[in-house]
């Protein structure tokens, strides 16, 4: 008979099922060593797929020290399936780069899993170069011992390259010219090395951050290196700018995947009385573990482990950082978020894409603009549509923009439903802002004239210029002269010490109780990032943006200034416009709208 892999590992995991016996297990590892070493189909077929080899082979300690076969986990699985596409990709040309990030919870076995792949990879391929960096000197010797040298150790004889173990935990492959080692991260680590497979444990936690270190080993990467960067969360740093820069492969796996994290409840009873306690507070927990229980629709041990470690924390924050739900909550600042976490985490959950995603074509002759028209364009549009402006006279929009000033490097734009508050539209893109200004014209026109209220401490340009075009329909606020010693009216939005916190106030109030009116992904998520500073005013974390945050804050404190009793559209009457409206607002994208 011809085995394979497969049929092997199958027969592995019966015998297991069945004994239980790692002296067993050890002479059929035995037994499958000696065919790998006589098949050289199967051979072949490891050197494909090197990680086969662990489960046919390699054994591992579990979390209650006891030795037993290497079966990979779901979550084991899922990262394997989403590593080998990244190396099929590569090699068929549709990626230049193999690097992943692996942002997990506690203790989901990826340290010792890509360990264990990277001896597999040593053992059957020449001139293999693995090479793992971990946060600190005792981990970097815990990897070693436990998860790299036992292991090995434990691997029948015919496996076992000529090897020779030395004191910087270094294993060494002489006949085959290969080599795996494990270091402490530290500045000008590697600089001389090459190396063709690279683990960054717990990442997140280098005291140097990420940055200088792959400065340091940027030379040392072979073209087809494999990079994996695989860490719990802590806070907004290199790793969470890594895994939003979109330039890398990102693998989320949240605590509940790992299937032994549950508790058997001791009897009936105590069961019983852990699900009417679920809903019988207000408190941050009961609100996790009902949304577990509803939404996520994990079973009771699940909820009772979750609850068992949340009780096991002195600093109950930890439980977000350690069991992450979401990569945006792994990541979050513990204590310091300015809006209420849970309700955007859950909002993240149940939104929907945009029904449109695009921007507005026009002719513009320097007075004034015509011929507008929409642009779907999923790849480089850049606003996104979730309420198609209604037909009925009687709904009235607001528009509430944010200029890209100091430490923020994007205009943004938010149509709301000025009587539901209801976020219909929004913009956001790196402009110049003559552009900006018009696509805010666009924007407004469309939906029916919207109320426009653009923030005018930064720049006034776009509010200037919006007066310039006959815009007309803008926010007015007052104003005191200084001079005249009288009130002044003024269009445009003034943040101030006073006008700040009062409208991010009023956000919060919307994120409690409305959260449901928020639909786009993109503000949701830069919400959570939203935190307190030593002073306790809200603003983003270093390399992070509060431009939606703005935008969003103007649109909900200038909606008060429409009037939504009335069924007509009412224009300042400075502007002299006629009293002619669009004859229809264009229900289908991709048509003209009819100006006036």
């Amino acid at each position: 008979m011809i085995y394979t892999a497969d049929y092997l590992i199958e027969k592995r995991k019966e015998k297991w099922e069945e004994l239980h016996d790692i002296e067993f297990d050890k002479k059929l590892r035995s037994a499958i060593a000696e065919e790998i070493i006589q098949n050289s189909g199967l051979f072949r077929e490891i050197r494909s797929n090197p990680e086969k080899l662990i489960e046919l082979v390699f054994i591992v300690v579990d979390k209650n020290q006891k030795t037993m076969p290497f079966f990979f986990n779901d979550v084991q699985k899922d990262f394997i399936n989403t590593l080998n596409k990244a190396i099929q990709d590569f090699e068929q040309g549709k990626i230049t780069n193999i690097s992943m990030l692996v942002l997990k919870g506690r203790q989901q076995g990826f340290t010792t899993l890509i360990t264990a792949i990277q001896l597999a990879c040593s053992i059957v391929n020449k001139n293999f170069q693995g090479f793992t960096l971990a946060d600190e000197s005792d981990n970097a010797e815990t990897i070693f011992q436990n998860k790299a040298k036992f292991p090995y150790s434990q691997l029948p004889d015919v496996l076992q390259p000529t090897e020779k173990f030395n004191n910087k935990r270094q294993l060494l492959f002489e006949k085959i010219n290969g080599s795996w080692s494990v270091d402490t991260a530290t500045k000008n680590v590697g600089r001389s090395r090459t190396v063709n497979f690279f683990h960054g444990s717990e990442c997140a936690f280098w005291k140097d951050g990420i940055s200088p270190i792959q400065a340091a080993l940027g030379e040392a990467f072979t073209k087809n290196c494999i990079k994996i960067y695989e860490s719990t969360a802590n806070g907004y740093n290199d790793y969470q700018k890594m895994w939003d820069s979109g330039v890398h492969i990102n693998c989320f796996y949240e605590w509940w995947r790992t299937k032994e994290y549950r508790i058997n409840f001791p009897n009936d009873e105590e069961k019983q009385r852990f699900l009417e306690f679920i809903p019988s507070k207000n408190e941050w927990i009961n609100q996790r573990l009902q949304w577990l229980q509803n939404d996520v629709g994990l079973e009771p041990e699940q909820l009772y482990w979750y609850y068992d470690k949340y009780e096991g924390f002195l600093d109950k924050r930890l439980i977000k950082q350690e069991y992450p739900c979401s990569p945006r909550e792994a990541f979050l600042l513990s204590g310091a978020n300015v809006f209420d976490t849970e309700k955007l985490l859950a909002r993240l959950q149940s939104i929907t894409k945009p029904i449109r995603t695009g921007y507005f074509k026009y002719d513009y002759d320097g007075l004034k603009i015509t011929n507008i028209e929409w642009v779907n364009d999923k790849n480089n549009g850049y606003i996104n549509i979730y309420q198609l402006p209604n037909t009925p006279a009687i709904t009235k929009y607001c528009l509430g923009g944010d200029t890209a000033g100091d430490g923020s490097d994007y205009f943004t734009g938010h149509i709301l439903d000025a009587r539901t508050g209801v976020q219909c539209a929004v913009l956001k893109h790196e402009f110049d802002a003559d552009q900006y200004t018009r696509q805010m014209y666009c924007l407004g026109k469309y939906y029916k004239w919207a109320l426009i209220g653009i923030e005018a401490n930064f720049d006034t340009y776009p509010i200037r210029e919006l007066e310039r075009l006959g815009y007309p329909n803008q926010y007015i606020r007052e104003t005191f002269d200084k001079y005249t010693g009288k009130m002044e009216k003024r269009f445009g939005f003034k943040t101030t010490t006073i006008t700040r916190p009062a409208i991010i106030s009023k956000l919060k109030e919307v994120v409690r109780d409305h959260t449901e009116t928020i639909n786009d992904k993109d503000t949701l998520e830069e919400l959570l990032t939203i935190i307190k500073n030593e002073k306790g005013k809200a603003e983003a974390p270093a390399g992070c943006h509060d431009d939606q945050m703005m935008g969003l804050a103007i649109a909900h404190e200038i909606k008060e200034q429409v009037d939504v009793s009335k069924d007509v559209i009412e224009v300042h009457p400075k502007y002299n416009f006629s009293s002619e409206r669009e004859n229809a607002i264009q229900s289908d994208y991709g048509e003209r709208i009819v100006v006036i």
